[in-house]
């Protein structure tokens, strides 16, 4: 180990006692705490006021800024409610509107249908009334002429002159008479085999 001799250290007395790293001279000390102190005073009565200030004014900006987007989100709400109402309304009002063209459309084809039957059955009644006066117009035009005719065939087979009218009228209207019979017989036929062939 070695050893350093005293004289060598006693020879520097000042260099042995060196000063702390960690402590400083009280000197120094003493004017680096009003330094700080000074220092501090200003920050705490410049500029904490207005650091103070700017945190202020930003935490009034966000909350200002939290305000209008809780107003927007309020406003997009009620907006969204109104139209989700005013969706359902025009949902209803088309449903409206929907049942009453139905409602209109099968009232519109029952008048129609109505119509047509009444058009069809004025149809058939002008048509039969035409068909009655053809039939009438045909039997009265049929009576002169088979009437003319019969006569003239009477005259002939019985060889004597049917000139009186009030005789010759009586033979037509039996012979006209024996035709209608004979006419409605072929007709009360056709008809019950038109019915047998239903009943089939």
């Amino acid at each position: 180990m070695l050893t350093i001799p005293s004289a060598i250290l006693d020879a520097h007395p000042e260099e042995a006692a060196e000063p702390s790293l960690l402590i400083p001279a009280l000197p120094d000390l003493v004017w680096g705490s009003i330094a700080f102190l000074l220092i501090l005073g200003l920050m705490l009565w410049r500029f904490v006021p207005r650091i103070n200030a700017a945190l202020d004014a930003r935490t009034e900006a966000i909350a200002g800024g939290i305000k209008k987007a809780e107003a927007a989100q309020a406003e997009a709400k009620e907006a969204l409610d109104k139209y989700n109402a005013q969706l359902a309304e025009a949902r209803g009002e088309a449903g409206r509107i929907k049942d009453e063209a139905r409602d209109d459309a099968k009232r519109i084809r029952a008048e129609l249908l109505e119509q047509a039957q009444a058009d069809a059955a004025r149809m058939v009644a002008n048509a039969q009334n035409q068909i009655e006066a053809e039939r009438a117009a045909a039997l009265v035009s049929l009576r002169g002429e088979v009437g003319t005719l019969a006569i003239d065939l009477a005259s002939g087979v019985i060889g004597e002159s049917l000139s009186d009218d009030k005789k010759a009228s009586s033979i037509v209207d039996r012979f006209l008479a024996d035709m209608a019979a004979a006419d409605g017989a072929v007709k009360s036929k056709a008809g019950n085999g038109t019915k047998a062939k239903a009943g089939k």
